[in-house]
């Protein structure tokens, strides 16, 4: 199939100033139980390729399934026309912007698995949700739970017209449980590893292994009882401890997005928003405190969005993206980095164009985001706290459309007082601004506190791309936050 669709790719390039083709396949298989119930499982099979053009300066697309030569012709030449239509009416001229240099040695990338998917049967997978759901019914105010196990396998091949090409091959295994408990009115959910599936990583089944799912279903059920009991947590100004799993969504909204290079342009205005961040403010803006340190970091072997080379070609590298508190640079890609040095003010971005599938155009995305490790135990981190709340697992959240002001929930929550847990309490919120919330972070976990985790549903652009995103955190404190309960 590759070798039959590099030939007709040489074959059928148009004469223009660069031309692509992007190849996708996917396969992925979910499994779920649901109260000791096996439901339906659900598998999808998917595949096409994306032709770019770029030509006197515009930029063309055009997205086929037809796989065959005349298929592969029909989208070049649409894309060939759009690219003619585009031209010189662009915020950006094509024909200006450097392209990545690609080489003409094939490039390859593939996912680290130890247990390929391959190896456990559909009933071998099923039988190690059926194992957890039953440890989920510990106590009859147990009203509801499942498990879920989301297994999907991608090849991808890149190809340009000057005689470049990649093949990356990707696995992700993605297991979930959630724990419903209610008793008197009142209802309590605890998610395992994250209600949005928080234990999302690359390889094989040692995922449910590295992430401990043997277990999970007994543990999440006693903690949703503690839910149920707790009183809701206390409003006022307090020390906050957050954990990985709610440290991801710290990281994904208000870091993430609001360096997203094409959304500080303003692309994103007119769907999910415009960015507080500006031009300007790399290389000298107190991002947060001087113990913040975010990489971008696309080569760390088990996480969601790793890859060799980003959707435009370009090669990936661990980079960092704030240092020390100080904003260095931008999510942004070829294509965004070039517009920004068409305005007089180059500056350096990273390998982070990607797209959804095979039939949507790469936008930068963030993909693995990560705050680095620092030097405090999670035992130094509560001794310090004379009162605050350690907050697990985010359960809702708000944020304004320049990605500022924030407002955060948490599933589970417990309360740090004196320098020591206290008891449990439900419903723990806080709030802040992320220009300044950042600036409060006072003490960082060491690598024993790290997690990896992620997301599959990150959403934006026009027409909505869901793409797979990966965030790495230590558990972390920060002083002086704006906390309420339920009832706040």
């Amino acid at each position: 199939m590759l070798a039959q669709l590099k030939t007709d790719f040489n074959a059928i390039q148009p004469a223009v100033d660069f031309c692509s083709l992007r190849y996708v396949e996917e396969i992925s298989e979910q499994l779920s139980v649901r109260q000791d119930v096996s439901e339906p499982p659900q598998t999808a099979f998917d595949r096409g390729a994306m032709i770019t053009v770029m030509h006197k300066g515009g930029i063309g697309y055009a997205a086929t399934s037809d796989l065959s030569r005349a298929g592969l012709a029909a989208a070049a030449e649409r894309a060939r026309y759009w690219a003619e239509q585009t031209a010189g009416r662009t915020v950006a001229d094509y024909s200006k912007l450097v392209k990545p240099n690609i080489g003409k040695t094939p490039a390859q990338f593939s996912s680290k698995v130890v247990k390929p998917i391959a190896q456990l049967s559909k009933r071998d997978k099923m039988d190690l949700l059926m194992r957890e759901s039953a440890q989920c019914k510990v106590d009859p105010r147990i009203v509801d739970w499942g498990a879920g196990l989301w297994t999907t396998q991608t090849h991808q091949l890149y190809l340009t017209a000057d005689g470049g090409e990649i093949e990356q091959q990707f696995q992700y295994v993605v297991p979930s449980l959630h724990v419903t408990a209610f008793h008197e009115g009142e209802t309590q959910i605890r998610s395992w590893g994250g209600r949005y599936n928080g234990f999302c990583q690359q390889g094989g089944m040692e995922i449910l292994e590295r992430a401990g799912f043997a277990g999970c279903g007994k543990l999440t059920a006693e903690e949703a009882l503690q839910l149920l009991t707790a009183p809701n947590c206390p409003s006022g100004v307090m020390d906050v401890i957050l954990m990985p799993d709610q440290m991801m969504l710290q990281i994904h909204e208000s870091i993430g997005h609001p360096l997203e290079l094409d959304r500080i342009l303003g692309d994103e205005r007119n769907f999910a928003g415009t960015s507080f961040v500006t031009l300007d403010m790399f290389g000298t803006y107190q991002y947060g405190s001087p113990l913040l340190n975010v990489t971008y970091d696309p080569t760390r072997s088990e996480q969601f969005a790793s890859f060799g080379y980003d959707d435009d070609g370009l090669k990936a590298e661990r980079q960092f993206i704030i240092k020390d508190g100080i904003l260095q640079r931008p999510l942004g890609g070829a294509i965004s980095q070039g517009r920004v040095a068409a305005e007089g003010r180059p500056m350096e971005g990273v390998a982070t164009t990607r797209a959804c599938s095979w039939n949507r155009a790469p936008i930068d995305r963030m993909s693995n985001l990560n705050v680095e490790a620092g030097s405090s135990s999670l035992d130094e981190m509560i001794a310090s706290i004379d009162n605050g709340v350690l907050m697990k697992t985010n359960t809702s959240w708000s944020i304004d459309d320049s990605r500022n002001k924030f407002q955060f929930g948490c599933e589970y929550g417990q309360r740090i007082e004196k320098g020591k847990l206290t008891n449990v309490v439900k419903n723990p919120n806080y709030r802040g601004i992320s220009a300044t919330f950042w600036r409060s972070l006072s003490m960082v976990g060491g690598p024993d506190t790290v997690e990896v985790q992620g997301t599959p549903y990150c959403g934006k652009g026009e027409p909505n791309q869901v793409i797979r995103v990966g965030h790495a955190s230590p558990a972390c404190k920060f002083s002086n936050i704006d906390v309420f309960g339920g009832e706040g």
